[in-house]
């Protein structure tokens, strides 16, 4: 089934389906091989602060939400200017890597989103750190840069400024 453009900006469609308990976008999950080297990560060069750093247990039946009977995880919570990010290492499977030729273009996530204030700065200073980018930033519109790197466990990330 092909859809116009026009009827998915449709922002009335969405209203008429009474969806109206779901508020907005709370969080973004991501599974790292290492949790201390990805907290360090997303504080050190990213700015986020770290809320709260658990391990699951019994009190949370952290298995039966994911789908995996007995998984265990330590988790960190991440917070950047009233956005969460969700960190688990799996300590129980253990995760695999993303694959080397994975491509923006294979379906599921494929990046998590950052604003930034003058992006071209930003990868200078990231760079001089040993952040791997995907490309030198590029002028997306008229004054928008945006450039995109990756994390400590190849997640893609991208740095947007606004």
């Amino acid at each position: 089934m092909v859809t116009s453009s026009a009827s998915l900006l449709d922002s009335s469609r969405a209203d008429s389906h009474n969806w109206h308990m779901i508020l907005r976008l709370e969080h973004a999950g991501l599974s790292v091989a290492d949790l201390e080297r990805s907290i360090a990560f997303y504080r050190d060069y990213l700015g986020m602060r770290v809320i709260r750093v658990i391990e699951s247990g019994p009190e949370m039946p952290l298995g039966t939400i994911v789908g995996m009977p007995h998984a265990t995880a330590r988790i960190a919570h991440l917070e950047l200017d009233g956005m969460m990010l969700e960190l688990f290492e799996y300590t129980s499977p253990r995760g695999r890597e993303i694959p080397e030729d994975r491509r923006q273009a294979d379906h599921g996530l494929v990046h998590v989103g950052f604003t930034s204030t003058d992006t071209r700065a930003d990868y200078a200073v990231l760079r001089e750190k040993g952040v791997a980018f995907l490309s030198e930033p590029v002028e997306y519109r008229p004054n928008v840069w945006v450039v995109y790197f990756r994390g400590p466990d190849g997640e893609v990330c991208e740095l947007r400024q606004t």
